[in-house]
């Protein structure tokens, strides 16, 4: 007990079932510590995670125009391409660009779809491991052959078609852009995709085919 203010000291309590300490009672209270405690996966990284999460707040909170999402300077990045493409006549050509520039990663894969006989990997390649789709498509869900996720460019497309930014429609950007797009990456892989048609409600399906 404290003398001065008679209060008890404060003593951490431990499980009952926890070890006894061994090799000296330090290091056994130092291992007892490091045994219940709970990593986050961001040890070392704490400064870029709180940059990371200030980030998204203040996207999240930027109302100006309209309510952004945390997607949007990628979609913006897309829309501008997408339409330059489009005005100067070259989508064609900036598509087959887009997927010969990708063509290092996607012939790797290739490789390992041949050796391990596992076409999925193409699926996870593209939608699971890549932070260019799962960044821009906030919504992307499924497995093994097939992926859904809903169109990322409508809501923006909305707010800045009004004010003459952009001349695109999302299901022009699906049938022009998205569905070559996959679906040359896929034959990159050597694999064969099929990208659903365009529906109204924005959702999306890719699907492993053969």
């Amino acid at each position: 007990m404290n003398a001065q203010t008679g209060a008890k000291p404060i003593i951490a309590e431990v499980p009952p079932h926890a070890p006894k300490p061994a090799g000296g009672q330090a290091a056994g209270a130092a291992g007892m510590l490091n045994q219940y405690k709970t990593l986050s996966g961001f040890e070392g990284r704490e400064a870029e995670l709180g940059l990371s999460m200030s980030i998204l707040l203040k996207m999240l909170g930027n109302h100006a125009g309209y309510a952004h999402e945390m997607n949007d300077p990628l979609v913006k990045a897309h829309l501008l391409a997408i339409q330059f493409a489009k005005n100067s006549g070259t989508l064609d050509q900036y598509i087959a660009h887009d997927i010969k520039t990708m063509e290092p990663i996607n012939l790797r894969m290739k490789q390992i779809i041949e050796k391990t006989g596992i076409k999925e990997i193409a699926m996870v390649a593209l939608f699971d491991r890549t932070a260019c789709h799962y960044a821009l498509a906030l919504t992307t869900t499924g497995d093994g052959r097939s992926r859904t996720w809903k169109d990322p460019f409508g809501w923006v497309l909305a707010q800045c078609v009004k004010i003459g930014q952009f001349d695109l429609t999302p299901r022009e950007i699906h049938e022009t852009w998205t569905i070559p797009r996959l679906t040359g990456y896929g034959a990159s892989m050597g694999v064969t995709l099929k990208v659903s048609p365009w529906q109204d409600d924005g959702t999306i399906t890719c699907e492993l085919v053969d």
